[in-house]
């Protein structure tokens, strides 16, 4: 261990990282967590050392404040790396690479649909609101447009030097909206089933929060907005927007300062 670094500092910073792996507990209901996020922000040497427990563990810290707590990114291969087979692997799957496609492409439009404008990730005032209806509404006018602007091809493929969007919106316009099963929920493997599941899986890792089941309403937190931010560094982030059918101020998809809401 390096001079000046003892054993309670260690477990210190392991204590972090463990919390920061807690995404439903943030340092306002912590003392010890906040505590912590302090120390962080202030002494460097315990900083340095919080990064380099978190790469150990195959993890990258991508802020630690106030508001977010530790928020953590998987490096890849790392152990807590969630594959996207992995997360498709439950729904009954048409095409594993296909379903892998829809469900990437369903949480770029989450997060585009949530900030809209790169100024909205710079604002810790602007609170996200996103619900199924808009997310599957944005991705099939999206798609649409897509089959507009390949519309002239001669190959009936999408062509393989077009964007990374626009290989694969006929997968996505070939599978239904909605449909029922047996037990009158709608079914997983349709783009609504899809869209739902996606906002279900934030809300558990603590990226939103449900508003109202009934119509799957959701709102963002400061966790969410951290990891949009690295997000918005792909090149298929940028194509998502360009499209220009995701609104920044619509009646299911908004952005709003707010004095009244209880942040995470």
């Amino acid at each position: 261990m390096t001079a000046g670094v003892g054993l309670a500092d260690a477990e210190a910073a392991a204590r972090l990282v463990a919390l920061g792996m807690r995404p439903r507990q943030p340092p306002s209901r912590d003392a010890v967590y906040a505590d912590l996020v302090s120390r962080y922000g202030e002494d460097d040497g315990f900083k340095d050392l919080v990064n380099h427990v978190a790469a150990g563990l195959g993890l990258v810290v991508l802020a630690v404040m106030p508001r977010s707590g530790a928020v953590l990114a998987a490096t890849e291969d790392s152990v807590f790396e969630i594959k996207m087979d992995e997360y498709a692997r439950r729904t009954a799957l048409h095409n594993r690479q296909a379903d892998k496609v829809l469900h990437g492409l369903t949480h770029l439009a989450i997060a585009a649909l949530a900030f809209p404008r790169p100024d909205d990730l710079g604002n810790d005032a602007y609170i996200g609101r996103v619900s199924v209806n808009a997310v599957e509404v944005s991705v099939r006018e999206a798609c649409r447009l897509l089959e507009q602007r390949v519309a002239g091809a001669d190959t009936a493929d999408p062509l393989t030097n077009a964007p990374e969007l626009e290989r694969v919106w006929r997968v996505y316009l070939r599978r239904p909206s909605t449909a029922a099963t047996k037990d009158g929920r709608v079914a997983s493997d349709t783009t609504r089933g899809i869209a739902a599941r996606a906002l279900r899986f934030l809300a558990d890792q603590g990226f939103l929060v449900a508003l109202d089941a009934e119509s799957g309403t959701y709102r963002t937190t400061p966790r969410y907005q951290v990891q949009v931010r690295e997000l918005a560094a792909q090149r298929t982030f940028d194509e998502l927007l360009a499209l220009g059918v995701l609104p920044a101020a619509s009646a299911e998809a908004s952005l709003r300062v707010t004095a009244t809401e209880e942040l995470l």
